[in-house]
C-alpha cells in the first residue's frame, strides 16, 4: 500500500495542462456528483490487466493499443465504437498468430477526451481564444462561448464513457469478440483490396486453416478472444480524483475512470502533480518517453511510481520519431535493463512523425510511422530486450487523415474524409496494414 498519499495530494504539486474554469462552484458541484457515481471499471479488472502486462514485461505477450487521438461527443455512435473494436480484434488475430503470443488489447477509448496543448491560446484571423482541450473541457468551435471550460462537459464525458463501456461488453456478449468473426473479417479484407500484399493473403489462409483445425480438436474454448481493456491519458486531475474508489478487500485505491492510465510527455517531470496522483493508484500505468527524457530522470520517476518493482505496474511508451528512435531509445533501454526494472516497452510511432501539407493540413506519413516501429524492434533486438507492443492513434472507420500506405493515400485524398478532432489517425485499412507489417517483425 502506498503511504503519504491521498486522492487529492496531487494538489500540493506542480500541475500543468489543467483548464481554468470561470465558475469554481459549478466545477465543485460536478466533481461532487462524479464522486457519488459507481465506478466505471472494477479493481479486479485492473488487476487482471496488470497480470497480462506482467506477461508482456516477461516477453510472453504483446500489446496492441489503439483508438482515437481524442474522443468526441459529435462523432460518438455505436457504429464507431464497434468499428474500432473490430479493427483491434483483427489486429490482435494477425499479431497473435504471427508472434505465437497472446495479445493484450487496449483501446484508447471510453475516456480519452482531455488533451494537452502546446499553447493556452489559439489564434485565427487575428482573433485569440483559449485552446481546445478536449470535449470534456470545451468545444472545438472557434467562438468565445464554445471555448470556455464547462464543468457539465465532465459529466457528459463520464456518461459517454459509461455508454461506451456498456457497448464494449454488449458486443463481446453478442459474439463480436469471437475469433471466427475476426478471421472472416480478415479474409474479406485481404481479398477485397487490390493493393493487399500476397503475403497477407497467405497468412490469413494459414490462420483460417489453423482455426478450423483447432475447432475440430475442440480448441479455442468458447471461441472468444481475451477482453478489450480501456485506457486514456490521466490529464484532467480533478476528474481523475473524483473517480478514485477504494477496494476494501485489498485495501488499495483505483482510478476507476479506465483500466490503464498514462502520464503524457508534457506532464512527465519530477515534482509533477500527475506523477503524484498516479503513484497512489494501483492500476497499471504508462509513462510516455520522448527525446527530452534522460535515463537518470526516468529511473528516479520509476522509483516514485514503482518502488516495489512490480511486474505489470509500469509500461514505458516511447515516442521519438522515425529519425530519432535509434539515437535516443538505446540509452533508456540499457539503463532500465541494468537496474533490473520489470517494465513493458511499447512504441507510440504517431506523435513524433507529424508533418504539415503545403495547404497547412496536419498529417502523418504511414511510411515514417512504420519506420519508427521497425526502429523500435531493431533497438530491442540489439539490446537483448523485448519489444512489447504498439500504441496507435487510429480508428475503425474509413478516414483519410494519414498519407501513404499500400493504398497510396495522397495529400489530395485528405480532403475526402478528414474527420479527427485533434491529430490525424490511421484508418481501419492502414491500422490493419500496420498489423501485417508488425507480424513480419517476429
Amino acid at each position: 500500500m502506498v503511504t503519504d498519499w491521498t486522492p487529492d495530494s496531487w494538489r500540493d504539486f506542480e500541475a500543468r495542462q489543467l483548464p481554468i474554469y470561470p465558475d469554481n462552484d459549478k466545477l465543485d458541484k460536478a466533481l461532487d456528483q462524479l464522486s457519488s457515481y459507481p465506478p466505471l471499471i472494477l479493481g479486479s479488472e485492473a488487476r487482471l490487466l496488470k497480470e497480462k502486462l506482467a506477461d508482456v514485461a516477461k516477453g510472453k505477450a504483446f500489446v496492441v493499443q489503439g483508438g482515437d487521438c481524442a474522443e468526441s461527443f459529435r462523432d460518438f455512435s455505436a457504429e464507431s465504437v464497434r468499428a474500432t473494436l473490430s479493427a483491434l480484434l483483427w489486429m490482435d488475430a494477425v499479431v497473435s498468430y504471427a508472434s505465437g503470443k497472446p495479445v493484450v488489447r487496449i483501446g484508447r477509448i471510453a475516456g480519452q477526451f482531455a488533451k494537452p496543448r502546446s499553447s493556452n491560446m489559439e489564434e485565427k484571423d487575428g482573433v485569440s481564444l483559449p485552446s481546445y482541450r478536449g470535449d470534456n473541457v470545451n468545444d472545438i468551435s472557434f467562438t468565445e462561448e464554445a471555448r470556455l471550460p464547462d464543468p457539465d462537459r465532465l459529466l457528459a464525458g463520464h456518461a459517454q464513457s459509461a455508454i461506451t463501456l456498456n457497448l464494449i461488453r454488449a458486443y463481446t456478449q453478442a459474439g463480436d469478440d469471437k475469433w471466427e468473426y475476426a478471421f472472416n473479417g480478415l479474409h474479406d479484407f485481404v481479398n477485397s483490396r487490390s493493393w493487399a500484399d500476397d503475403s497477407w493473403r497467405g497468412l490469413v489462409a494459414e490462420m483460417g486453416d489453423a482455426f478450423r483445425f483447432a475447432q475440430s480438436c475442440g480448441g479455442f474454448g468458447n471461441g472468444y478472444a481475451a477482453p478489450c481493456f480501456t485506457s486514456h491519458e490521466a490529464l484532467h486531475l480533478p476528474y481523475e480524483e473524483a473517480m478514485v474508489r477504494s477496494d476494501c478487500d485489498y485495501g488499495l485505491d483505483y482510478a476507476t475512470s479506465g483500466h490503464f492510465l498514462w502520464i503524457g510527455d508534457r506532464t512527465r517531470f519530477e515534482g509533477s502533480a500527475h506523477v503524484e496522483f498516479l503513484r497512489g493508484i494501483d492500476n497499471p500505468i504508462g509513462l510516455k518517453c520522448g527525446p527530452n527524457l534522460e535515463a537518470d530522470e526516468l529511473l528516479r520517476l520509476l522509483d516514485v511510481l514503482d518502488p516495489s518493482r512490480e511486474a505489470g505496474r509500469i509500461t514505458l511508451i516511447t515516442r521519438y520519431g522515425a529519425d530519432k528512435i535509434e539515437k535516443h531509445l538505446p540509452t533508456l533501454v540499457r539503463a532500465v535493463k541494468a537496474e533490473g526494472r520489470p517494465v513493458a516497452w511499447i512504441c507510440d510511432p504517431m506523435h513524433g512523425n507529424g508533418t504539415t501539407t503545403s495547404e497547412g493540413q496536419k498529417t502523418r506519413p504511414f511510411e515514417r510511422i512504420l519506420d519508427e516501429v521497425k526502429g523500435f524492434f531493431a533497438v530491442h533486438q540489439a539490446e537483448g530486450t523485448y519489444a512489447g507492443g504498439i500504441h496507435l492513434e487510429m480508428t475503425g472507420l474509413d478516414v483519410t487523415e494519414c498519407i501513404g500506405g499500400s493504398a497510396g493515400l495522397s495529400e489530395e485524398d485528405l480532403k475526402r474524409r478528414y474527420m479527427t478532432h485533434c491529430d490525424p489517425r490511421l484508418s481501419r485499412d492502414q491500422a490493419l496494414e500496420m498489423a501485417f507489417q508488425v507480424a513480419d517483425l517476429f
